[in-house]
């Protein structure tokens, strides 16, 4: 894991951070990078953000600086390294079959946020089968809200384990 990463992991108490990743392919829109990033910030958790370089013009003004308080923004990580951190207390997923075989195998509960592909199917089976996890569900406009998230990430967070 990078010394940047493992340093901030271990100055939180165990299960206490929120760890975001949307994988290497997945882009997420303007507009939902700024949700995703305010319902973070509402959620009162520390969170752990990878978001690639190339995505990183689609965060809000002054989100880095202003989430520093709370928050760690990163273009990379080892992920199986900070899922197996003993801070970390939930995963934001696009719920690819690896991050999500990842994850279960870990046992860090999920906030699944599919996008295409089997995303759909992976975040179902956490939620309904597998039952390790929420399913995040967009509005109207196809857009996951800050609210959400925020919803989404207390439940898992303060929720029963």
């Amino acid at each position: 894991m990078a010394t940047e990463c493992k340093a901030w992991l271990d100055a939180h108490p165990p299960v206490s951070v929120v760890y975001v990743s949307f994988g290497s392919i997945a882009s997420l829109g303007a507009r939902q990078m700024e949700e995703v990033a305010e319902g973070l910030c509402s959620s009162g958790m520390p969170f752990l953000w990878v978001v690639r370089a190339t995505e990183t013009p689609k965060l809000p003004k002054n989100f880095a600086r202003e989430a520093m308080a709370r928050g760690l923004v990163v273009p990379w990580c080892l992920q199986l390294d900070v899922l197996a951190h003993p801070s970390v207390g939930c995963f934001v997923t696009h719920g690819g079959w690896n991050s999500t075989l990842e994850v279960i195998s870990s046992g860090v509960p999920i906030v699944a946020m599919p996008h295409w592909s089997d995303q759909p199917t992976n975040a179902k089976y956490v939620q309904d089968v597998w039952r390790v996890g929420v399913w995040v569900r967009p509005d109207s406009d196809g857009v996951v809200t800050r609210k959400e998230v925020e919803r989404c990430v207390r439940q898992v967070m303060e929720g029963e384990r």
